[in-house]
């Protein structure tokens, strides 16, 4: 291409082609340059400030204290800035603001918080985060509950819906026990039951047959003579319209229940339920803290 140019004074690269294509030797516009030039001026200014080069054989040397300060093989940069320390710095305005609540939640029994007006908001804004970690993948957003775990905004508690017994649940945690009856009922008295069961919770009481065998078989041992359970027990009401398994064939539901139970052992047909202890792994402030959020969910008692 350079061996022949037909344009020697034009100032071409020399690369031409077709005798006519041709690439120019113009400089970059004024505004171009004026870029460049200021993008290394700013990557210069970044590299004073801010962390920012490794130091070769140093590299894997980079640890971050608590506190945000870099050790080890990189550029600190003069003002000593790293993202931690801003986190850091932002994290103790907020706990500046929420120490007085914090400090009176610390000392307050959940039943005093859920008194206290300014707490109980604070507590409602608050405890949305700790329920959202800890209880909302079983419970649901505003605790609308999902297939197989119960409903927290309504006002059927199975262990009682006190803030008390909110507390004490979210505590030590609840595993209750629905004896499985597949070996001691029939089918037949197993369907008997199941529509006996379903009737109670659509306001029917004309049952007889239904009723007798709820008492023969001594069903109100655990769900009480008015079939409305027993919150010592954990017992499901009976007579409500709500389920918490399988709503939508309410009599498959009640069947499989009554014939394996919950949590039954031995039968690997039962249903499992349980409520996890967040003792463990939770602050009794907090605990409190969740106890009053779902309490304010409207269904406590």
């Amino acid at each position: 291409m350079s061996e022949h140019n037909p344009f020697p004074d034009e100032g071409n690269t020399g690369h031409i082609w077709d005798d006519n294509l041709r690439e120019l030797a113009n400089p970059p516009p004024n505004w171009w340059m004026m870029g460049w030039y200021a993008s290394i001026a700013f990557i210069i200014g970044y590299i004073v400030i801010y962390p920012s080069i490794p130091m070769f054989d140093d590299y894997n040397k980079v640890e971050q204290t608590e506190d945000g300060i870099i050790t080890g093989g990189i550029t600190k940069g003069v003002t000593g800035w790293t993202a931690i320390k801003e986190y850091n710095k932002a994290l103790a305005e907020v706990e500046a603001v929420r120490k007085p609540y914090e400090d009176k939640i610390a000392v307050m029994s959940a039943k005093e918080i859920l008194a206290d007006e300014a707490l109980s908001t604070y507590v409602e804004h608050s405890g949305k985060v700790l329920f959202g970690d800890n209880c909302s993948a079983c419970h649901a957003t505003g605790g609308a509950g999902n297939p197989g775990y119960p409903v927290l905004a309504d006002d059927d508690w199975l262990y009682g819906g006190t803030i008390e017994q909110i507390q004490a649940t979210i505590s030590t945690g609840k595993k209750g026990m629905m004896t499985s009856h597949v070996a001691t009922l029939s089918e037949a008295e197993i369907d008997t039951l199941a529509h006996y069961v379903v009737g109670l919770s659509e306001g029917k009481t004309d049952d007889v047959k239904g009723k007798s065998l709820f008492q023969s078989k001594a069903c109100f041992a655990c769900h009480g003579m008015d079939a409305k359970g027993m919150a010592a027990l954990g017992s499901a009401n009976l007579t409500d319209g709500i389920w918490r398994f399988d709503e939508e064939d309410k009599f498959a539901s009640a069947k499989r229940t009554i014939a394996h139970g919950v949590n039954a052992p031995g039968d690997d047909k039962t249903r499992m339920a349980e409520m996890p202890q967040f003792s463990d792994n939770m602050s009794e402030a907090d605990i409190k803290k969740m106890a009053v959020y779902v309490y304010k969910f409207g269904g406590g008692k």
